[in-house]
């Protein structure tokens, strides 16, 4: 909740609602200013005389008139009412919702962050993971987004993401068809609806989940802010997973980040030919770590003792054999009958546990008796047996 009191919002909240209009996402001279001299001591210099400004280095005369504009022209108290009045709400650092991963932004922190959504963004961040993409995607890039969301909400994790078109788009709607819990990082206000065709979407998403972002209502989004919103995203939560990007993509951007934060960062594999998978691979090449599913992604990056279960073909009737028996089995020469005492020569066991052996083997198909002679049936049991797992403990 935005912090008030009696009389309305602090001064530290009103600073900081009013310093999402001056400075921009990201701004990290602006961030400095903000660590040196505090929201409500930047904002008095930024309104206050110019030559008490002039204190604030690092920009010329012509930079400094705009932030100085910015800052004369914005009306936080406004802002907090028309956000109020929209459902939509205000945290700073500091306050009990604040995420303090953002605070491994740095100087780049956001000053705040405006909210759309009943849940508690710390609480929710705690156990999130960022799934982006291509807006261009392949239809395999988005049925493995939305699969790989569907299976993380079901085990408990927020899915965040940019509501963007393409892979953003199918993780959000993942997470929702599951009944999880999923959030939006947005690069224009929460109250304007980025892409327009996303209407209804982010409409779902603020009722069963969140959506962030650090501009104060009303603002629109620029390619700038795009680029800049990926760094929320990266530091907001506990791994990014990268399912489809060209080389060039702003997700990598987004990866690339979360590396530099210490965040885990995994990629889906594609096509080898698609130049849409090409990011990906790239990604892969380097630090990141291949996955294909969302048990594998929690593997990764939920607590100890979360593991991903055991990859393995179908269980064979082979597999159901004891040691002994398939010891037994193997003595048998391919495409010629062989007798008792060749048989228990070549296994290394007593004629009577040899016949004990073959009988189990000719009752599975393995093996037929030919006179006094054995040999390997010409199709043996090959088909899977999915049973067979318990009695040998595969999961």
């Amino acid at each position: 909740m935005t912090a008030a009191g009696p009389d309305g919002p602090d001064a530290e909240t009103l600073a900081r609602a009013a310093l999402t209009r001056v400075l921009e996402p990201g701004d990290e001279r602006g961030g400095r200013w903000l660590r040196d001299r505090g929201a409500v001591g930047l904002m008095r210099l930024l309104t206050g005389p110019a030559p008490e400004a002039a204190v604030l280095t690092g920009v010329g005369p012509e930079r400094l008139a705009g932030y100085r504009g910015r800052a004369v022209a914005a009306d936080p108290r406004r802002d907090l009412a028309e956000a109020a009045a929209a459902d939509c709400r205000f945290v700073r650092p500091g306050s009990p919702e604040w995420p303090t991963q953002l605070d491994d932004l740095g100087d780049a922190r956001p000053v705040g962050l405006w909210l759309r959504g009943r849940p508690n963004l710390r609480t929710w961040a705690l156990r999130s993971v960022a799934v982006v993409g291509a807006r261009a995607c392949t239809p395999y890039g988005a049925h493995m987004a939305q699969n790989l969301a569907a299976g993380l909400a079901e085990r408990g994790w927020v899915v965040v993401s940019g509501a963007a078109y393409g892979i953003d788009a199918a993780a959000h709607r993942g997470a929702l068809a599951a009944g999880g819990a999923t959030a939006a990082v947005l690069a224009c206000g929460v109250d304007v609806a980025y892409p327009r065709g996303h209407a209804g979407l982010l409409g779902r998403i603020s009722g069963q989940g969140l959506v962030l972002g650090e501009l104060p209502p009303g603002s629109h989004p620029t390619p700038s802010r795009f680029v800049l919103r990926n760094r929320v995203i990266a530091a907001l939560t506990r791994g990014t997973v990268v399912v489809e990007a060209a080389h060039r993509s702003g997700s990598l951007v987004t990866a690339r980040r979360a590396q530099q934060l210490g965040r885990l960062t995994m990629g889906v594999p594609g096509p080898a030919t698609s130049g849409l998978s090409g990011g990906v691979h790239e990604l892969l090449r380097g630090e990141g770590l291949l996955v294909t599913d969302a048990a594998e992604v929690v593997e990764l990056v939920g607590a100890i003792g979360e593991l991903a279960p055991e990859r393995r073909g179908p269980v064979l009737a082979r597999d159901l054999l004891d040691r002994d028996t398939v010891r037994v089995l193997e003595a048998l020469p391919a495409g010629r009958p062989a007798d008792l005492d060749a048989i228990s020569l070549a296994a290394g066991v007593g004629t009577d546990e040899v016949i004990g052996r073959l009988y189990e083997l000719h009752s599975l198909g393995f093996v037929e008796r030919q006179g006094d002679a054995w040999q390997l049936t010409r199709q043996g049991p090959g088909a899977g047996v999915q049973s067979g797992a318990a009695r040998r403990g595969g999961r």
